[in-house]
């Protein structure tokens, strides 16, 4: 096997953060192997054959259609956000039932983040992400048919290991079908179809489920997965005609996952990691659970409809789609990623602070304000990823990186249930059609934990290590 390399800038910015992503999840998993850097001159973008491809439309259509899954499967991270009056009445459960199962989707995700990438490596885009959208459109399809919570619960899981595939997924394709100098604009592009994901899983779903009952809306999700499914087996293909295969043959996949087992015990070994792991797994706890009860606190405290309170929701979502890449940009022109990252964070803290104490009394301008701003602070999330790569050598960034992502989605997994059961501690019986009606008390009780987690972010980020910028360049 020829040594890898990567040959790329490393920048704090949400682009270069894909792409750290990708050099975990594609090709970092070689890191054993010298000089331990992936270089993309190396891949199939060199070939004459590709040169041709480059200037056609058609490497676009490739991209777009992984794209489009994993905006699926982002879309599934909040729904459960739009749909907990729904999911008690069917199953006459409370709020620790919802918040289990939107965390089983966070438990299957970031157990298989690291297979996902060895076998999109081995085995190519085509057949993994086409295998990966097929279990996920599934899962939605389990769900919406579901007549016990063993089956919904199951369902989620799906969708949670089929939609671990579909992020590194559109990253190989952008590195296999566009030029090295073009992977930076399309790995920010599939993050941002992410947010979008995110985006649609507020008010447009919430028209979704009046249209067709959250039943019908998860089937309807489900079929357009296997609409996407159906493309990728069809039209994606691994690389342009006439590119050289990679150097990555299915037989290795084994030997290359033990070796970037291996990246992480050296990464989890650095004491300078923990200090980005920590204020993710914080950030994306307190983040997390407001995307998940923000929809029911406007629709108990506020008396909205599912739609409008949806509406009022999206603004966190929306912040969070312009206010992520701008971080990451101030932050590569400013040099000084760590103190963006305190200076957002505080920031973050103080408007939870805001929001919980002016729970329930803000007029819905006012909320929507504050939610906003919720979104804009919690921006400084583009920043962990840098911050904890560039702490570790540089042939170990993208082990690194999932470390510090996984972090993220380990807060959500662990406090989604137990805010749920908190509410359901401070619930005083209410029930409107069948459904759990929280008092404002049970709300502030867990906004005020979720306020916690963003002042323990906070805290987190003053352990961070600045690393100068000749360094990060290693």
């Amino acid at each position: 096997m020829q040594p890898l390399q990567f040959t790329g800038r490393r920048g704090g910015g949400l682009a270069d953060d894909a792409a750290a992503l990708l050099f975990l999840e594609g090709h970092a998993v070689a890191a054993g192997h010298e000089p331990l850097k992936l270089r993309l001159a190396d891949t199939s973008l060199s070939s004459p054959a590709f040169a041709g491809e480059r200037a056609s439309a058609h490497r676009w259509v490739v991209w777009a259609i992984p794209t489009w899954i994993f905006t699926i499967a982002f879309f599934h991270r909040p729904a459960p956000g739009v749909i907990t009056k729904e999911l008690m009445q069917d199953f006459a459960a409370g709020g620790t039932m919802v918040g289990l199962l939107s965390a089983a989707y966070f438990y299957t995700y970031a157990g298989l983040m690291i297979p996902a990438g060895v076998l999109v490596d081995a085995f190519g885009v085509r057949r993994v992400v086409s295998i990966g959208g097929a279990v996920m459109g599934a899962g939605a399809l389990a769900m919406a048919m579901a007549p016990t919570e063993a089956m919904l619960f199951a369902g989620r899981l799906a969708v949670g290991a089929g939609a671990a595939v579909t992020f590194v997924g559109a990253l190989k394709i952008a590195a296999t079908w566009f030029a090295p100098s073009e992977f930076g604009t399309l790995a920010a592009l599939t993050a941002t179809a992410g947010a979008l994901g995110a985006l649609f899983a507020t008010a447009p779903l919430a028209w979704l489920v009046a249209l067709a009952g959250w039943r019908g809306a998860f089937a309807v999700v489900g079929i357009a997965t296997f609409a996407g499914v159906v493309l990728c087996w069809a039209v994606v293909r691994d690389r342009p005609d006439g590119a050289r295969p990679s150097d990555a043959p299915a037989e290795a996949a084994r030997a290359r996952l033990a070796v970037a087992y291996r990246g992480l015990l050296a990464v989890a070994g650095n004491r300078h990691t923990w200090p980005p792991f920590f204020a993710f797994f914080f950030l994306y706890a307190a983040t997390g659970n407001l995307m998940l009860w923000g929809i029911p606190y406007l629709r108990d405290s506020y008396a909205l409809g599912r739609s409008d309170a949806a509406i009022y929701a999206a603004a966190t979502s929306i912040a969070v789609l312009g206010a992520g890449p701008l971080a990451g940009w101030l932050s590569d022109r400013w040099g000084q990623r760590r103190r963006a990252f305190i200076a957002l964070a505080l920031g973050l803290g103080i408007t939870w602070v805001v929001f919980v104490a002016t729970l329930g009394t803000l007029p819905l301008a006012g909320v929507a304000a504050v939610l906003f701003m919720l979104g804009v602070f919690s921006a400084c999330f583009v920043l962990v990823w840098p911050l904890g790569r560039d702490v570790n050598p540089a042939p170990l960034a993208g082990v690194a990186v999932a470390v510090v992502n996984f972090g993220g989605f380990l807060g959500a997994a662990v406090t989604q249930g137990p805010l749920g059961a908190l509410l359901d501690a401070f619930w005083d019986g209410g029930v409107a059609q069948g459904a759990r009606v929280y008092p404002l008390a049970a709300y502030r009780a867990a906004f005020v934990v979720c306020t916690v987690f963003a002042v323990a972010s906070f805290v987190s980020g003053l352990f961070l290590r600045e690393t100068p910028p000749a360094a990060a360049e290693r």
